[in-house]
């Protein structure tokens, strides 16, 4: 009976294999997203305001960082908790691929958070003239939220590992 229930745990392992095809696609709907930002700018590009141009970059470096981190958790995510990727020695493989354990997933997804977090707040500073105050430092306390829950995530890895 044990046998049974633990094979049956190991196997359940395979649920997780929808949620990071999931991802895959949302990655596509990210890309979507992506160039249809793109696309808004060029016929109004030649009257926007420097300022106005900065925070849609902002907005297409936010979008492809979100996009490297479904990626980070979609590969190793997979490859931790799931199975091994099995690829043929022609194709690509991302150097990081089997490197990468939940720990250092987890400290990777923290660190994207906080430069996502980042990117997002520096739209707010950019267009602060149209932000109210408090909004503003309820933006700068999240941010401070998400450095300290980083940090302190780093911090307590390192002394584990020791």
């Amino acid at each position: 009976m044990e046998s049974l229930i633990e094979r049956t745990m190991y196997a359940a392992r395979w649920l997780l294999a929808p949620v990071y095809l999931g991802l895959s696609l949302a990655l596509l709907l990210l890309g979507i997203k992506f160039f249809e930002e793109l696309l808004h700018v060029f016929p109004i590009i030649l009257t926007m305001s420097e300022a106005d141009l900065v925070l849609v970059i902002l907005s297409l470096v936010d979008l492809a960082l979100v996009g490297g981190l479904l990626v980070m958790v979609m590969f190793s995510g997979y490859e931790n908790f799931v199975s091994q990727l099995e690829l043929s020695e022609s194709s690509e493989k991302l150097d990081w691929l089997g490197k990468m354990d939940s720990t250092s997933l987890k400290n990777k997804v923290a660190a994207s958070i906080v430069a996502i977090s980042s990117i997002h707040l520096l739209q707010i500073f950019m267009d602060a003239q149209n932000v109210n105050n408090d909004k503003i430092l309820w933006y700068v306390i999240l941010h401070m939220t998400f450095v300290a829950s980083a940090f302190a995530m780093g911090y307590l890895d390192k002394i584990t590992r020791h």
